[in-house]
């Protein structure tokens, strides 16, 4: 029997190891990806015990020079087939462009953007040849609209959405499904990450990996999670004149 394998990037917390325990739970082995070895070593054991599938664990900086061509080589050593790619890792930053650090920006959008496209880029060809796969890039209900105080992560997120959905189209007809996943607020480290949490009410990583999964059963370009949030995403905003939609959001993710 052929077993499906999954690589999840920023799989130590949060999305990326709630949806580890969920496609481990669905019978995909996995490769866990991330900094933190222990928190990836502790997640492998939890998953190894509770679903009894191979768990690898491949702790790296993926903002590195050359860590995704690394981390791609590193699999094809071990002789791992990638079959499904959840490209979570990445993070947000808080405050006007002007007062920010600019490594810190651009480590921001080598990973929120340039390394999701280039583990998508790696992998996609082997999928294709096989004529099955998965790639499920996280986006945000950020990336419908400018944000200010947020802006460097807002225009991440909308790269992600565009090139997801873009990719969609290439990859009709192969076997491959791509969805760009876009979370509202959700029960996540990312608020404390970004140093500022604006939420008023927040998802559940598990009613998210239902969305992800309802989206790829239909083969969906793009899901955003919630009905609010996919009301304001997808009908209010692009309604509103720019002015007023961008007002709209800077109030939005201001501090509470």
């Amino acid at each position: 029997m052929n077993r499906r394998t999954a690589l999840i990037t920023g799989a130590s917390t949060g999305i990326g190891a709630d949806f580890a325990r969920r496609l481990g739970a669905d019978g995909l082995d996995l490769v866990l990806v991330a900094r933190s070895h222990d928190k990836l070593e502790a997640l492998a054991a939890d998953i190894r015990r509770d679903a009894r599938v191979s768990v690898t664990v491949l702790p790296r900086d993926l903002a590195a020079p050359d860590a995704p061509r690394d981390l791609v080589a590193e699999c094809e050593r071990l002789g791992i087939e990638v079959d499904f790619l959840l490209n979570n890792a990445g993070f947000g930053t808080h405050g006007s462009v002007a007062d920010a650090d600019p490594e810190r920006l651009a480590e921001e959008i080598r990973l929120n953007c340039g390394v999701l496209t280039e583990l998508s880029q790696r992998l996609l060809p082997g999928m294709i040849a096989r004529r099955r796969g998965s790639i499920v890039n996280v986006a945000s209900n950020a990336a419908f609209q400018p944000l200010p105080l947020m802006a460097v992560y807002g225009a991440t997120k909308s790269y992600v959405l565009s090139f997801t959905e873009a990719l969609w189209h290439e990859t009709r007809g192969t076997g491959v499904r791509v969805l760009a996943l876009c979370p509202g607020p959700t029960d996540t480290a990312f608020f404390d990450i970004a140093g500022e949490d604006f939420a008023r009410s927040k998802r559940t990583t598990q009613q998210l990996i239902d969305t992800a999964k309802r989206a790829l059963a239909r083969n969906q370009p793009s899901v955003v999670d919630g009905v609010s949030n996919a009301l304001v995403a997808r009908l209010a905003v692009p309604l509103l004149p720019k002015r007023v939609a961008l007002w709209a959001a800077a109030k939005t993710v201001g501090p509470r």
